[in-house]
């Protein structure tokens, strides 16, 4: 070493010494804060597992239960005794055999498979008893279920059985709460924690700290063999620094106390007074130095080449849709692929300088893991996701309103098959189609995707009791009309009925526990043999109105008492005259399926009718686009602006239509009958393997004689006395036609247009006309 160099070493030295302690010290407390977080994430990472094996004791505690009861009842069924009192056709003798000797039976009876005994005393029999024998009668199978019994709620099982000759019977007994509770009682579960055992929305029996209790379906587990489930939650767990688990922050720690304790030890030994070494050559002059200084070195060109992309991913484009993305669990969805989709989506909010965002799901099974994955996608990202639970699609979008978050995710099948599930998607207050759904793909495929530093937050948040009281805060009834509702065992099966009973209605609830197996008939207000039990019980009960919600209560079914399917084309008239009393000249959007009488109709009531595009996100987008006041599709979506927000709402609009019939003296039949109505077909649909080719072929045929052709969404086909349409669905592989016109002739007259001209595409067409 130089002299000089020696010297600028000291001098360096001197300067960097007075900083080492505060280096060691960041050094050291950097190390125990990643060793604490690793501790800590141990700990929660214990903490779930012990928690994880409570919850599967008490699901296989519960299936005992009911598996024990249930082989009981078998065994009490195969005894001579009481199958002589049934094929005798008595079932009192049969009850009073099955319950002789059964410890603990509260009671028994046999009740007729025709239920008019049961139906007759509602609601003093109480429909959760109804509701479980119908389902015992459909499934062929016994049924446990928990239901309220003279005010307080009891564990029972149905089980239907044969009566004298081919007559069928439905066994129901009653059992104590705690024959089924009992183990989850007993349990010993952290005040911290959270366990439940749930049937549907309703918590049987919930242990730990309630607060969780929102979040609790993320880790529940379905009880074998029955509709119940163990819900399970832990606190948040602890922060992971820069999204390390627990070993690698352990590892980080150790690294970073090594690097602490070798810099304490270099300050320790580091003497800046210490002289320059004897052997330290006497400094050169000036001159010797320049003549003595090599020559330049030869200056190179460095390449820097970019960071390489994430691997391409693969993923079937098929599930992105023209307005959602859908697909079947275990086929084209799984939690993967939902935490890639939350990625993408949280990659474009990046982009956009978005933050935060809402998500929530439907009733369906697979809904926990769904949005699951897809929280885990957006947290990736850097987003702040708030999970308001499990809701109908309308209340997530009102959070993303309520909570300014402008973003909103909700994980639905909407009224697809149980084995299906998908997600709507709003971000910036746009509800994502077209191009902005393939986007999504392409970034996932490309490998497109956004890692943020750090994970973004999540806390859960419900927002129901908010929904209800905005709502009801703006509409009331004027009088109190008796309803039923209908929700299909879907997700608005708990939050219509509230909503509805708090703007002044009488509810009586059918099929509202919410199931994602969709036991008692498909959650589709839009298929009239789906409001078939609604049409009954409207009837049985002398009831005004009879409203149905899909899946996920964003659509609108309506039964009268007279028994009439009322058909959203003409609900939408009823909303628009009621809109364009207050907002006159306002723009009125329907889809091309509504009747051919509704735009004379807006144009009467001094309206702007505009017919535009199937679909929730391309009818939002054309509203904003036009600033329109209103929109409806045949399907059932009803979109207010005035007065709400503009997203498609099957509660809120339940809700209006009952303030706007509440404020009439006629019955809701007689309102419905001032409405023009010709002879119509429900919407038909026809299986193809390619429906946008088969259509485009389609219009490719050219115009029908004599009709003003409209083409913006497949073919429609208008005539002075009637109309006809096909176009393709965009959520399944079907062909959707529905025909109108003055009267039957006409009618024929379309409807053979129509046929001759699909059956020379495809001479195999299965025409339901």
């Amino acid at each position: 070493m130089t002299e000089s160099e020696a010297r600028r070493f000291n001098f360096d030295g001197a300067m960097l010494r007075p900083a080492l302690p505060w280096l060691i010290g960041a050094l050291a407390l950097l190390a125990l804060w990643l060793a604490w977080s690793g501790v800590q994430q141990f700990r929660d990472d214990a903490r779930l597992a012990s928690l994880t094996a409570q919850r599967d004791a008490a699901a296989a505690a519960v299936g005992s239960a009911i598996g024990g009861e249930t082989k009981r009842l078998r065994d009490k069924l195969a005894q001579a005794p009481v199958q002589a009192a049934l094929q005798a056709g008595d079932p009192q003798a049969a009850a009073a055999r099955i319950a002789a000797g059964w410890p603990g039976l509260l009671g028994a009876e046999v009740v007729p498979a025709d239920l008019q005994a049961v139906y007759d005393g509602l609601p003093k029999t109480g429909y959760g008893r109804l509701a479980t024998i119908e389902s015992a009668l459909a499934k062929k199978a016994p049924v446990a279920r928990v239901v309220a019994e003279h005010g307080k709620p009891q564990f029972v099982l149905a089980a239907p059985v044969t009566m004298g000759v081919q007559a069928e019977g439905v066994v129901y007994a009653r059992f104590p709460l705690t024959n089924l509770t009992a183990n989850l009682a007993a349990a010993d579960v952290d005040d911290d924690d959270y366990l439940a055992l749930r049937q549907g929305s309703y918590t049987v029996l919930a242990r730990g700290d309630e607060t969780l209790q929102n979040s609790a379906e993320a880790l529940s587990a379905k009880v074998p063999g029955s509709d119940f489930r163990i819900a399970a939650a832990v606190p948040d767990g602890s922060f992971a620094p820069w999204g390390l688990n627990g070993m690698a922050c352990l590892i980080a720690a150790a690294v970073l106390a090594g690097l602490a304790l070798a810099a304490w030890t270099a300050w320790r030994r580091w003497d800046p007074a210490r002289s320059v070494p004897a052997d330290v050559e006497e400094q050169p002059t000036l001159t010797q130095a320049l003549q003595a200084a090599p020559a330049e070195p030869e200056r190179k060109t460095i390449d820097v080449k970019e960071a390489p992309k994430r691997a391409a991913v693969m993923i079937d484009r098929g599930i992105f849709r023209a307005y959602d993305i859908r697909g079947v669990v275990g086929e084209s969805l799984d939690p993967g692929i939902a935490e890639l989709i939350g990625h993408a989506i949280g990659s474009s909010m990046q982009e956009q300088g978005l933050a935060d965002i809402a998500v929530g799901r439907d009733g369906r099974l697979s809904g926990p893991e769904m949005v699951g994955g897809l929280i885990a996608g957006l947290r990736r990202a850097g987003r702040n996701v708030i999970d308001v639970g499990l809701a109908p699609t309308p209340l997530i979008y009102f959070a993303a309103y309520h909570l300014r978050t402008g973003s909103a995710v909700a994980v639905t099948g909407s009224h697809n098959p149980p084995d299906y599930n998908g997600f709507k998607i709003v971000v910036g207050g746009e509800t994502l189609s077209g191009d902005a759904i393939t986007d999504l793909y392409a970034r996932i495929a490309d490998g497109r995707l956004y890692d943020a530093p750090a994970p973004g937050t999540l806390q859960q948040r419900d927002v129901s009791a908010d929904y209800v009281n905005r709502v009801a805060s703006d509409v009331q009834t004027d009088r109190r009309l008796k309803v039923v509702v209908d929700a299909g065992n879907g997700a608005a099966g708990e939050l219509g009925p509230r909503v509805l009973e708090a703007i002044g209605a009488e509810v009586t609830p059918l099929y509202c526990e919410i199931d994602g197996n969709f036991p008692n008939h498909h959650p589709d207000p839009s298929e009239p043999h789906n409001l078939e039990d609604l049409q009954r019980m409207v009837e049985r009960l002398d009831a005004d109105l009879g409203i149905a919600f899909d899946g996920d209560g964003d659509r609108l079914g309506v039964i009268t008492r007279g028994g009439r399917n009322i058909f959203p084309d003409r609900l939408l008239m009823l909303f628009a005259a009621d809109v364009l009393e207050r907002n006159p000249g306002a723009v009125i959007v329907y889809d091309v399926k509504c009747t051919g009488a509704l735009s004379s109709y807006i144009l009467r009531h001094g309206g702007s009718p505009l017919m535009w595009k199937t679909g929730h996100s391309l009818i939002k987008a054309k509203m904003r686009e036009t600033e329109a006041e209103l929109a409806g599709e045949m399907s059932g979506h009803f979109f207010f602006k005035e007065r709400w927000y503009g997203f498609d709402d099957g509660i809120y609009s339940a809700a209006r239509l009952l303030e706007i019939l509440g404020r009439r003296s006629e019955t809701p039949d007689q309102v419905f009958e001032t409405l023009p109505e010709g002879l119509s077909t429900p919407e038909l649909k026809v299986p193809v393997a390619d429906p946008h080719a088969f259509v485009a072929r389609f219009v490719a045929q050219g115009e029908f004689e004599g009709a003003r052709v409209s083409t913006i969404d497949g073919l429609r086909a208008d005539w002075p006395d009637g109309w006809g349409l096909v176009r393709a669905s965009n959520t399944t592989p079907i062909l959707v036609l529905r025909f109108e016109a003055n009267d039957a002739q006409a009618l024929a007259r379309i409807q053979d247009a129509f046929r001759a001209r699909l059956l020379a595409l495809d001479a195999g067409l299965a025409l339901p006309f």
